[in-house]
């Protein structure tokens, strides 16, 4: 179950990406709902993800 949390919380992440105050927003939720060790591929991923959009790069000292 815990996965399926995961995978979505990356689709909406993918989603609000157009727009850095959703994408914050999204990603403080995903904080709070993801398992110690979600959030840490979810920081890999995110670090790949934002490669392609650096004005989201900011952002990621919120999961660090």
């Amino acid at each position: 179950m815990s996965r399926i949390i995961y995978d979505y919380t990356k689709e909406v992440l993918e989603r609000v990406s157009f727009n850095p105050e959703l994408f914050i927003k999204e990603l403080k939720k995903a904080i709070k709902n993801l398992l110690p060790y979600e959030i840490d591929h979810l920081r890999k991923w995110l670090l790949f993800f934002t490669n392609e959009k650096p004005e989201l790069k900011e952002y990621l000292s919120v999961i660090e």
